[in-house]
């Protein structure tokens, strides 16, 4: 049971690293992703749109803890 807390510990420092919210926010960017492409998206327009949703939602993340 200790090794199963180890890897949940260490798979939980990955994805969430110190901030929880930008992780949220990315998970939620990666989602409105994948949302868009299973509606029936270009595979093209969703990994734009979805590149650019990554970087907005990180960006106001950061904002948001520095103001």
């Amino acid at each position: 049971m200790k090794a199963l807390r180890t890897v949940w510990d260490v798979f939980v420092d990955l994805v969430v690293g110190d901030d929880p919210k930008i992780a949220v926010a990315v998970v939620v960017a990666l989602l409105l992703a994948g949302l868009a492409l299973a509606l029936g998206a270009s595979a093209a327009v969703v990994t734009v749109g979805g590149a650019a949703a990554v970087v907005v939602a990180f960006t106001v993340s950061m904002w948001l803890d520095t103001r």
